[in-house]
């Protein structure tokens, strides 16, 4: 008996012609059969390839085909196309691989079992259950499932979610349900994965071990393309009292949080701090002296709240955020001739986010671009991004929060996406069309009349436009599908784009976000609160997509405000947001904020005088800043924000402590250290000057003392000469600066 799937099979239709080899393989197949019928069928889509998933013959580093595979043989990753693999197994490399008359000589038990050399070690000993399963369905005539056999219908997990202490356990259990309406318990087959190995760690038998760290944490379990997920809490165990009255939902749900793993928040940050924090976070630079001073003195309740509005409203918050923006759009400058193109492009962004267009509206206008960059800048997204691929890969992890790009080749590891899903969400972007424009080096894009199609490059398959999950009416010829795609994304019962934008915004404000990272949402990787991402996608979807006021929401909860000092509690914290998380400020904040501080300004090619590093449009002033460069200012290769480097380097610290940039600014002839050093007022009022402009604060009594110490010494040239008043007391001011600049309350947003 030849399995109908190998008759239709081009590469075997030859090997089936032969009578001497039908007749043989017929043969040994009915021996078996007749000799074993009273043995339970071994299934190779229900049993084999789980066994073959399990001992992690299918996966990277081993047999996956994607990565290139083993000695010639390959396996799709985690068994996706089982069928392929059958073939594989059966009848690439002469049939060696499985012997029938006696399965344990079978090449494939005598590598995996370690009774021949292999590469892979041992991964199914001889007294193994998976060994038995491979070894019965090798001597039932290694067939292929008949098109009847049952196939897996659900999958389950028990618990879902749990509370664990701290060293404890808790062991899972995992099972299948099949179309026959069996159930079997596949604990033992399943795959398991912690999402912090820092916080717990599970056996390949699902017992789940947390270790000291608190907070919550996952267990991913995979299962024949199933995917479940355990989320279990691990309390400290304090008592979480006396937290301030809620001011809005997001209070609701942090404060809940932190009373299920009792984790004591630290107490709420004082109006100077604030102050600092959220300016930067809203606009991207420090407070003036004026705006602190004023602030500070102000008694309103309500004061908090207002200064929010008013950063709102300034345009310092359109220049921050179109600047976040550009750069995840790609607004790079690769020639000259991109200069139309990137100052118009960032002029859209930063004049949208200033009018507050509704965050729809703005990726509406984005993806259905037509005509020249000129009469409608939002086609320069297509100047950078050109292929429908690539267009796809872009739009799902930028706006969705979805990474698409294991499923041009296979089926997603970590996710329920195929290839046909990935080719389907291409079909979007297959009708549009370029062609030059009358401005040199830039390109009119335009809607080609057609059926949008993509084909499926593995099966050769044309497929139409498909929404991820989702299904999406027939697109007439004459309609451009962008559209369609837009209107889908915007919709209120869309499950990735509000979410992703919330969740993007959130790591914004608190330097981590609800799904780490945070564009890379799938139910494998699921949120430390998933009660606050639903109420944050909620109120984004009910306010009509409004970015100020997601901002504004944020910024005005009790969470947001909490101090950066720990308590005795929540030192070890780092996903419950007991406490704001400092973290470095970005390369042309920094910048700035050294400027404000020095009293200089950053000259950079053809802008005006006054430029921000915060408003550059585009990618090209890191080659004329070497400050940008040494600290990451991203160059708009990729969407993802992991582009900007964050973290400290040797290079930076050299930087700030001896470069001639840092220097040239602190002795700048028209910087704050020489007026100071040349106005009639009180050494006291200078040095509270600086910490005003520096750290938003009046100087402690030690740090006043010790400034004016300092300052009050006198200084002597490289011959041991005294110097002149005027000139000691200017080093003294650029020393005094210099030392501010380079601690860490300067550097840090806290």
């Amino acid at each position: 008996m030849v399995p109908p799937q190998l008759v239709e099979s081009p590469g075997l239709r030859l090997f089936w012609r032969l009578p001497l080899v039908t007749a043989i393989f017929a043969g040994v197949w009915l021996a078996s059969v007749r000799g074993h019928a009273a043995e339970q069928a071994i299934s190779f889509i229900n049993d084999v390839v789980p066994t073959l998933t399990k001992a992690g013959c299918n996966v990277g580093v081993c047999h996956d085909k994607a990565g290139g595979g083993q000695n010639g043989f390959q396996l799709s990753l985690l068994g996706f196309e089982a069928f392929e693999d059958f073939e594989h197994l059966r009848f690439e490399d002469r049939g060696r691989r499985l012997f029938s008359g006696a399965p344990e000589n079978s090449l494939l038990l005598r590598k995996a079992s370690g009774q021949a050399p292999h590469g892979g070690g041992v991964r199914l000993p001889p007294n193994s259950s998976g060994y038995a399963t491979l070894a019965n369905w090798i001597r039932q005539g290694a067939n292929y499932d008949d098109k009847n056999a049952p196939s897996l219908a659900a999958f389950e997990l028990e618990p879902k979610r749990g509370t664990i202490p701290r060293n404890g356990t808790q062991q899972l259990s995992a099972r299948a349900t099949y179309s026959d309406g069996t159930v079997r318990d596949v604990t033992d087959l399943a795959l398991y994965e912690s999402n912090d190995r820092s916080m717990a760690e599970v056996s390949d038998r699902g017992l789940v071990q947390v270790l000291e760290l608190t907070g919550k944490v996952a267990v991913m379990v995979r299962y024949q393309g199933r995917v479940a997920v355990y989320s279990a809490a691990i309390p400290l165990g304090a008592p979480v009292e006396n937290l301030p009255s809620p001011r809005n939902f997001i209070d609701e749900h942090v404060f809940a949080s932190l009373k299920e793993t009792g984790i004591p928040p630290s107490a709420l940050s004082d109006d100077a701090t604030f102050l600092r924090r959220v300016t930067l976070d809203i606009t991207g630079r420090l407070p003036t002296e004026l705006e602190t001073t004023k602030f500070l003195a102000a008694t309103r309740a309500d004061k908090r709240d207002g200064v929010i509005d008013e950063l709102l409203q300034s345009q310092d918050y359109a220049d921050f955020f179109a600047n976040k923006w550009t750069a995840l759009l790609k607004n790079r400058r690769d020639d000259a001739s991109d200069i139309v193109s990137n100052f118009a492009f960032h002029s859209w962004v930063r004049d949208s986010l200033l009018a507050n267009k509704k965050y729809d509206q703005l990726v509406r206008e984005l993806l259905a671009a037509t005509g020249t960059v000129i009469g409608n800048p939002p086609v320069a997204w297509y100047k950078r991004v050109k292929e429908p691929k690539q267009q796809l890969e872009d739009v799902a992890q930028l706006f969705l929060g979805v990474r698409m790009q294991c499923a041009q080749c296979h089926h997603h590891p970590f996710e329920r996406w195929s290839q046909d899903d990935y080719y389907s969400l291409a079909a979007f972007f297959s009708q549009v069309g370029r062609k030059p424009s009358a401005t040199r080096g830039e390109d009119m894009i335009f809607h080609k009349r057609g059926i949008a199609v993509a084909n499926n490059v593995k099966t050769g398959q044309p497929l139409r436009p498909a929404a991820l999950g989702d299904a999406i009416p027939p697109i007439a010829a004459g309609e451009d599908p962008r559209l369609r795609l837009a209107d889908w994304m915007s919709s209120k019962t869309n499950p990735f784009f509000a979410k992703a934008l919330v969740n993007r915004y959130w790591k914004h404000f608190f330097q981590r976000g609800l799904i780490e990272p945070e564009d890379d949402i799938r139910d494998t990787n699921p949120p430390t609160n998933p009660e606050l991402l639903a109420a944050l996608e909620k109120h984004f979807i009910e306010s009509g997509f409004d970015l100020k006021e997601l901002v504004r929401v944020i910024t005005r909860s009790y969470s947001y405000q909490l101090s950066a000092q720990p308590n005795g509690d929540n030192l070890a914290d780092r996903q419950s947001y007991s406490r704001f998380y400092p973290r470095r400020l970005q390369a042309e904040v920094l910048l700035d904020a050294i400027d404000k501080l020095a009293g200089t300004q950053t000259e950079f090619p053809n802008l005006p005088p006054g430029t921000r590093a915060i408003a550059l449009p585009d990618n090209s002033y890191n080659r004329a800043s070497a400050f940008l460069r040494v600290f990451g200012r991203p160059e708009g290769e990729s969407v993802c924000e992991c582009e900007r480097v964050q973290s400290s380097s040797l290079a930076q610290s050299l930087h700030l402590i001896n470069s001639g940039e840092m220097r040239s600014k602190l002795a700048s002839p028209t910087g704050r250290a020489e007026r100071l050093a040349k106005e009639d007022r009180p050494v006291d009022a200078k040095i509270a000057e600086l910490y005003l402009a520096a750290f938003s604060r009046e100087p402690r009594a030690d740090e006043l003392r010790h400034a004016r110490d300092y300052l009050a010494d006198p200084r002597v040239d490289a011959a041991g000469k005294p110097l002149d008043p005027q000139q000691s007391a200017r080093e003294g001011y650029q020393d005094l600066i210099w030392a501010l600049i380079n601690t860490k309350e300067f550097l840090f947003n806290h």
